[in-house]
């Protein structure tokens, strides 16, 4: 039997999918969560064999979860996504994630890909993957992708400043210059489309 953790912010979403894979006589879901921080608090306590997590997921993300899972308690992950961006793959790629799988994959067929995934092996999408080697380079530099990560979460410029150890002018440059690389009207804008393909 493979003992498995859910984690979907989507509560529908999680309960049908938790109620499909109970149907697999060789799976069941020991343990769920609605957000990336009770993620790994159910996957320490329930120690399941492999955790099925949203990539998209408050307060932090599902990528940040498996990384924290993965190296606490050594298990594999298999992250499902909504929006398949390259540069995500290759970032939980390196961040030792097994599978990833978009939000469309039928329930049966991920019951396949966690077996798949729980037998040592790794799965990845095939748009997904075809999508990662065709993709653009990120034309922003690393100040300012960790600016516009900082800008994601909210923040006015002076918190941004004082997050990254800026001036509030350089931040208010660096903003300017992401801006017209991106053609973004607003930061906000900006950010979005960073988040969007993965950069952030």
């Amino acid at each position: 039997m493979i003992r498995l953790l859910l984690a979907d912010d989507e509560s529908l979403i999680r309960g049908a999918l938790a109620a499909l894979l109970a149907l697999e006589p060789d799976l069941t879901v020991v343990g769920e969560a609605a957000d990336s921080v009770t993620a790994v608090q159910v996957a320490l306590r329930e120690r399941p064999d492999l955790a099925v997590l949203d990539l998209e997921m408050p307060p932090g993300d599902g990528l940040r979860a498996a990384t924290e899972i993965r190296s606490r308690l050594g298990i594999p992950v298999v992250l499902v996504t909504r929006h398949a961006r390259p540069a995500v793959l290759r970032r939980a790629l390196a961040a030792g994630v097994a599978g990833f799988v978009p939000k469309t994959t039928p329930a049966a067929r991920l019951a396949e890909i966690i077996r798949t995934v729980h037998s040592g092996r790794r799965y990845v999408d095939p748009e997904i993957a075809a999508s990662a080697l065709t993709e653009d380079e990120c034309p922003l530099t690393d100040r300012e992708l960790e600016i516009l990560a900082v800008v994601r979460g909210g923040a006015p410029i002076a918190e941004v400043a004082a997050t990254v150890h800026l001036a509030p002018g350089t931040v208010r440059n660096y903003l300017s210059a992401a801006m017209a690389k991106l053609g973004a009207d607003t930061r906000h804008a900006a950010a979005h489309h960073a988040w969007q393909q993965g950069w952030i």
